[in-house]
């Protein structure tokens, strides 16, 4: 069957370049819709973990969700962040987000070039005597990571501050599109509450990301094509050359 008909589980990008080139080179339509929004933990929720932030000199952050939860959360429970708490962000994008909670020139950041070994790095030796507090969505765990941190033999626990809610699906017919992109368990979590007892049929489904693969063959879901790969390194190349094959 030709694919006319494709659905991405993510808002659309600010650059739609790559898929522009695949429309025009194959007349395909893209709709972008997500899944799943991502919400703080209140502090209610967040007590569950006993985890107790005073205790912490570091903490790793690896997305701008759980710098905000991290900072509401610290305003919800009324503790003063020190200044001589550390901070360890995956890439320099995200460090540089720190700006919109604190006097980023005051505060003792580090950064990564966006790889788990690179933070990993940053700490072990020089700051290996830190307490470290690694921040996790309930969606993704960090879990390459925390290996590398626990292989260091580094004192570390993780925290999730942001969970994932379903978006409403509702009024979406799935069966209209050929090909639906999922890049996160939640989006599979989200597609299972949405649309109780579904089935594929004749969907084909791409997976961008080792994270959601498991999550979705236990959902039953038949991948068609995985993505990133060395020949595909996005989700528009990784469909162009499923096209250019069929």
């Amino acid at each position: 069957m030709a694919v006319k008909k494709i659905l991405i589980s993510q808002n659309a990008p600010r650059v739609t370049t790559q898929y522009e080139s695949v429309t025009e080179k194959f007349g395909v339509e893209f709709t972008f819709k997500p899944f799943f929004r991502t919400e703080p933990l209140s502090a209610r929720e967040f007590r569950t973990q006993k985890i107790n932030i005073p205790d912490y000199t570091g903490i790793i952050f690896s997305s701008r969700h759980s710098i905000d939860a991290f900072f509401a959360l610290c305003e919800e429970i009324r503790y003063k962040v020190p200044e001589t708490l550390k901070y360890f962000c995956t890439s320099e994008l995200v460090a540089m987000y720190l700006q919109k909670h604190i006097v980023y020139r005051k505060r003792k950041i580090f950064y990564g070039n966006g790889t788990p070994e690179s933070v990993v790095s940053l700490i072990f030796p020089k700051h290996k005597a830190e307490k470290l507090l690694l921040t996790t969505s309930d969606s993704s765990g960090n879990e390459t990571l925390a290996r590398l941190l626990e292989a260091q033999n580094l004192d570390f626990n993780t925290a999730i501050l942001v969970k994932s809610v379903s978006c409403d699906m509702s009024g979406e017919d799935l069966h209209s599109y050929d090909m639906i992109v999922f890049y996160n368990p939640a989006d599979v979590r989200s597609l299972q509450e949405n649309f109780p007892g579904f089935t594929q049929g004749d969907i084909r489904f791409v997976s961008y990301g080792k994270g959601v693969v498991h999550a979705m063959e236990g959902a039953g879901l038949t991948i068609t094509v995985k993505a990133p790969t060395p020949e595909a390194p996005s989700t528009a190349k990784a469909i162009e050359l499923y096209l250019e094959s069929l």
